[in-house]
């Protein structure tokens, strides 16, 4: 082989390496500091979902219908989210509205959501799963009344 070709092997060779550690550096500080968050003030957010919530006509909620999703067990437990907010982020990340710090709980973990009268929970492709008693979540999957859902060391449950 020629010199030029050996160099040009060389040039290729490190390339390569420097686009492994840079993709490797972008995954952990990914990890380490979460998604981003849009740069609006935090006040101006909070007047803009109020205005939002204010022109939707609240919806008469059946009887017995969950009101909010409370923390039972795990580092932050007794938080209540009211599902007013809906739909709820569960993660690590700033932007979630549930924040569970937990080594087991992904940056974007879980989602709960609406849709008409039922109440579902997603999983976003975590690492570690969610669970609803001792059966992992491969599809979104409806919430009951007093459903409990295990996210890391977390235990959540749907209350009135």
């Amino acid at each position: 082989m020629s010199e030029l070709t050996l160099m040009l092997i060389r040039f290729a060779y490190l390339a390569i390496l420097w686009i492994f550690v840079l993709s490797a550096i972008s995954v952990v500080r990914s990890d380490m500091f979460g998604a981003r968050v849009d740069q609006t003030p935090r006040a101006d957010r909070k007047a803009e979902r109020s205005r939002r919530q204010s022109d939707r006509r609240p919806a008469k909620r059946p009887r017995g219908a969950p009101t909010q999703v409370v923390v039972v067990d795990g580092a932050t437990a007794g938080d209540a989210v009211p599902l007013d907010e809906a739909p709820i982020l569960i993660g690590r990340g700033s932007d979630a509205a549930i924040r569970l710090d937990d080594d087991y709980v992904s940056t974007r973990h879980a989602r709960i959501g609406r849709s008409g009268d039922q109440w579902f929970i997603e999983d976003l492709g975590s690492t570690n799963g969610t669970y609803i008693g001792s059966h992992r979540l491969t599809q979104p999957t409806t919430l009951q009344l007093g459903s409990t859902v295990r996210i890391g060391k977390t235990t959540l449950e749907l209350r009135k």
